[in-house]
C-alpha cells in the first residue's frame, strides 16, 4: 500500500462580514480572504446635482489622502475621524465600521489603499463622490497579498461637519 505524504494543515482564516464600499474615506473594509469582491456601480444616466468646484474637489482629495494614510498606518481611531457619527448603511454604523477595522488590522499585517476620485457632485449640501479603487492586504502569518475589495465609480456621500468632510454613507 503506497504511503501518502502528510501535508501541513493550513490555518483556518475567519470569513468576516462584508462592509459596504466606503472608498472616499478609506473605510472600504470587506474582510474576505477568498475571492476578491468586485463591485460595479450602476451610475445614473445623468448625474444628479451640480459639478463640485475645484476647491471642493481639492479638499476632498486632501481628506482622502489623510484618511488613506491613517488606514495604511492601521490606525482605526485615525480612520474613524473621517466617518460621521451619523454614518448609516443599512445595519452598518460607525461602531460597526470600527469593529471591522479592528478585525481587518488583526487579519492583515500590512494594508494598502489606492483610491481615485472620478467625479464629485453637490446635491442639497452633500458631496456625492464617485471613486474607483482597490484595497489589498498581506495576510498575517502567511505573507500572501490579497485584494480585499475593488470598485469602479462607486458613489459615497460626505457632508461638511464643522471644518471637516465626513462620510455619511453610500451614495444614491
Amino acid at each position: 500500500m503506497p504511503v501518502l505524504p502528510v501535508l501541513p494543515a493550513l490555518p483556518v482564516l475567519p470569513v468576516l462580514p462584508v462592509l459596504p464600499v466606503l472608498p472616499v474615506l478609506i473605510v472600504a473594509l470587506t474582510l474576505t480572504t477568498a475571492t476578491p469582491l468586485r463591485l460595479e456601480a450602476q451610475a445614473p444616466a445623468a448625474p444628479a446635482g451640480a459639478p463640485a468646484p475645484a476647491a471642493t474637489v481639492s479638499e476632498l482629495q486632501q481628506t482622502l489622502a489623510a484618511a488613506t494614510g491613517r488606514f495604511q498606518a492601521m490606525d482605526s481611531a485615525g480612520v474613524l475621524v473621517y466617518v460621521s457619527d451619523r454614518y448609516r448603511n443599512g445595519p452598518i454604523t460607525k461602531s460597526s465600521v470600527r469593529d471591522n477595522l479592528l478585525a481587518m488590522f488583526a487579519l492583515y499585517d500590512t494594508v494598502r489603499a489606492q483610491v481615485r476620485i472620478d467625479d464629485v457632485r453637490l446635491v442639497n449640501g452633500t458631496a456625492w463622490i464617485y471613486s474607483t479603487g482597490e484595497i489589498s492586504g498581506r495576510l498575517r502569518g502567511l505573507g500572501a497579498w490579497t485584494t480585499v475589495l475593488s470598485w469602479e465609480r462607486e458613489p459615497e456621500v460626505a457632508r461638511r461637519e464643522g471644518a471637516a468632510w465626513r462620510l455619511e454613507g453610500p451614495g444614491p
